[in-house]
């Protein structure tokens, strides 16, 4: 009985939580391009990528290594 209960709260955790998706704001859009050598177009692809995540498109993250 406990397992079941365990199973069927982690299922309805994963439910609700996992469909949702945070996009970055025009703050920490500009705080990222501020780096890079050509910040408009950093913007402007940072801002596309954003309204596709919110349409609900899949998005392609490319995935740095950490440096020290």
């Amino acid at each position: 009985m406990k397992l079941a209960l365990n199973f069927f709260l982690t299922l309805f955790i994963l439910l609700t939580i996992g469909d949702k998706s945070f996009s970055l704001n025009n703050y920490q859009i500009n705080k990222i391009c501020k780096k890079e050598k050509r910040t408009s177009t950093c913007i402007k692809e940072l801002q596309k990528k954003r309204h596709d995540l919110q349409k609900g498109d899949l998005i392609e993250i490319p995935v740095l290594p950490y440096k020290r």
